[in-house]
């Protein structure tokens, strides 16, 4: 199988969310026949209540990372299911607070809707919390159904809920590849 680019939203807003967003980081640098190419800045986000989600009043704090991956959709979002639960998720109660959320953004230029994986998310584009990071990590990446980039998504977003950089001290996952760090690799 040949190796795709994938991007994973990371978000949590229960507990230690520094670490557990840091132990989300690590384990999915450690993914077999994968390799992490960067890490967004981490972001803190107000919660969006709707009618899938109620999470509670504790921000999120939100990244996405970057991986080359030869593992297949479907084990891929199954290892994304493992991390949650090793990370305290409750999966009985996937719309509230959570410890831990693992989002399969993209999965290079795919289009997936089958047994469970739905690729790119379809929610992606309307969430500022979601773009804000892609963005900054990867700005010029285009949405395979829609044909614009990130930040053209992000710039046409209408959510206004407020999302801002935090400093990444104290952050284990800083010494890993950032966006900073691979935007400039030819």
């Amino acid at each position: 199988m040949s190796r795709e680019t994938v991007f994973i939203g990371f978000g949590s807003n229960q507990g230690d969310r520094r670490d557990l967003c840091d132990r989300a980081v690590t384990l999915l640098s450690l993914l077999p026949h994968s390799q992490m190419t960067g890490v967004s800045s981490l972001y803190e986000a107000e919660p969006i209540v709707d009618s899938r989600s109620d999470p509670g009043s504790q921000w999120f704090l939100n990244g996405v990372v970057r991986l080359e991956t030869e593992l297949a959709p479907h084990s891929l979002l199954d290892v994304c299911r493992e991390i949650e639960s090793a990370l305290g998720r409750d999966h009985e109660h996937r719309g509230g607070a959570r410890t831990m959320d693992l989002d399969v953004l993209f999965y290079g230029a795919q289009i997936i809707d089958h047994g469970g994986v739905t690729v790119p998310h379809p929610r992606l584009h309307l969430r500022r919390f979601v773009l804000t990071p892609l963005a900054e990590l990867d700005p010029g990446w285009t949405h395979p159904t829609l044909g614009q980039t990130t930040t053209a998504l992000l710039a046409a977003v209408r959510d206004s809920s407020v999302v801002r950089r935090i400093e990444s001290a104290g952050l284990r996952y800083g010494s890993r590849p950032t966006c900073t760090s691979t935007q400039h690799n030819t």
